[in-house]
């Protein structure tokens, strides 16, 4: 990363944060800037924690879930406040996490605040329901915490999509463990200092650092109620195995190859806007990157060319600058993986249009970062690996279809059910494709817009539950039904 943000002052070491203190442990790791291979701080962890943590947020759980909505409301607003003051020290961490550019991380933490605003106002507005059963008979339904809610955290916005778990999961009144990506455990930490310094009480939130050996014994743990994960699919299998195994709450956002559909009467320019962002945002390590790019063969030729001109504007490089669209990717292991699905999919037989396993360019003091050039790759056979594995970096594969049938088909042929997205101008297609697409989100005529209002999940092998909105909050909520009776007690036994 450039000397400007390196040379922040920022904290570099790292802890577990529990009943309001930091904790050094036994183990320990190196941080690394995923734009110069260098090391820049290093993370501990110490696998006992768990009990500790959990302990303490069973405590959490009592003091913290018998505050008032409209106390719980007033600590969100003043976190989401914190965070947009933060928004610098928060936004460095994530880009030295994931290596996003600055401007993007900052735009990320500046939408954060507004999830947790919203479950404020949610607070301030949601009532409960009462079911008139007759005359003299009520049930009062009435949504209480799980209890200790465990939140695992993508390192691709441990900060963001973390915010997204934990924002509904205070409001609903749970005491919470964070367990973040070992590569990103800064954000996690500073929130934790924002919430405190908000009013949320030392018992309710903690932090647990650590591999996924330590979030494998936090998840068994029998104190833990309820996990929310997000990461990869076989990731949630192996945590959904522990959770479900022990009759616990579990929901999951796990992995997508999104298809992303242009229609031959499709505004083509606006398409190619959106499919060239839906792709290489973030570097391609998003869930929800339409990655399959399916195109009408009659506007097939036009499309490319557009396409081949935007991506060959892409700027790779420091993610410091405001120039920059694409910083490097995360790890050296996912790295070496996206490069060799690049070089399996040409095996067999995918025509490169732009990009490929070499690297591009990049100013000094940045050849030893992660650096994978945005890749479009034009594929004929649908079940090749390149388009049916997430490849989760800058690589985009493009096939042709004939006919809506073909386009719906070929799109949900996946074993993912994340997001898809389509252009058309046919008012009858938005709601006869709209329908048959197998996809936690649908968009139309847009894509990858997120908003706190708006449910967010998937289906097939790309989760369970939602995410955001008010189901989002439901999530982390029990249902009880309270039935009561004012008249007089029926005896069905005859004998009063």
């Amino acid at each position: 990363m450039s000397a400007t943000v390196a040379d922040s002052a920022l904290c570099r070491s790292f802890g577990s944060v529990i009943d309001g203190a930091i904790r050094s442990g036994s183990e320990c790791a190196a941080l690394v800037d995923p734009a110069t291979g260098a090391e820049w701080g290093s993370v501990d962890w110490d696998a006992s924690f768990v009990d500790d943590a959990v302990e303490t947020a069973e405590r959490g759980a009592g003091i913290w879930g018998r505050k008032t909505a409209l106390e719980r409301a007033d600590v969100l607003d003043r976190i989401g406040r914190a965070i947009e003051a933060h928004g610098d020290e928060l936004a460095i961490y994530e880009t030295l996490a994931n290596g996003k550019p600055l401007r993007f991380t900052r735009a990320e933490v500046a939408a954060s605040a507004r999830w947790w605003q919203y479950y404020a106002a949610l607070l301030r507005t949601l009532r409960e329901h009462t079911i008139p059963l007759s005359s003299t008979k009520d049930a009062d339904v009435r949504h209480e915490p799980v209890g200790v809610a465990v939140l695992i955290t993508p390192f691709n916005g441990a900060l963001s999509l973390g915010t997204w778990k934990l924002a509904p999961a205070l409001a609903a009144g749970n005491s919470v463990i964070i367990k973040p990506p070992l590569n990103s455990p800064a954000s996690s930490v500073v929130l934790h200092r924002i919430a405190a310094e908000a009013g949320v009480p030392r018992e309710a939130l903690q932090i647990v650092q650590g591999p996924a050996e330590v979030g494998a014994r936090l998840v068994a743990h029998r104190g833990v109620d309820m996990v929310s994960f997000t990461g990869s699919t076989e990731a949630a299998k192996q945590v959904g195995g522990i959770v479900s195994g022990r009759l616990a709450r579990f929901v999951a956002e796990a992995g997508g190859k999104s298809a992303h559909i242009v229609f031959d009467d499709a505004d083509i320019d606006q398409a190619v806007t959106a499919v060239v962002q839906g792709v290489f945002s973030g570097s391609g390590q998003t869930c929800v990157a339409g990655s399959r790019v399916l195109v009408q063969r009659g506007v097939a030729d036009a499309f490319m060319k557009r396409l081949r001109d935007r991506v060959s504007r892409l700027v790779v490089g420091d993610p410091a600058s405001d120039a920059t669209h694409l910083g490097p990717i995360a790890s050296r292991a996912q790295y070496d993986r996206i490069v060799a699905l690049i070089d399996q999919a040409e095996a067999d037989g995918a025509e490169r249009l732009i990009g490929g396993s070499a690297p591009p360019e990049v100013a000094p003091g940045f050849s030893d970062g992660f650096w994978v050039a945005p890749t479009v790759l034009r594929v004929a056979d649908r079940q090749t690996a390149i388009c049916r594995t997430e490849v989760f970096g800058p690589v985009m594969v493009v096939l042709e279809f004939e006919t809506e049938e073909e386009a719906v088909e070929v799109a949900n042929d996946s074993d993912f059910g994340l997001a898809a997205g389509f252009w058309t101008g046919s008012i009858g297609r938005v709601q006869r494709v709209s329908r048959q697409l197998e996809a936690g989100t649908v968009w139309v005529n847009t894509y990858r817009g997120m908003d706190w209002q708006t449910p967010f999940g998937g289906v097939k092998q790309s989760g369970i539950g939602s995410e955001n909105g008010i189901e989002g909050l439901r999530e982390f909520q029990q249902v009880k039904a309270v039935v009561q009776e004012c008249g007089i007690t029926p005896d069905p036994f005859g004998l009063v």
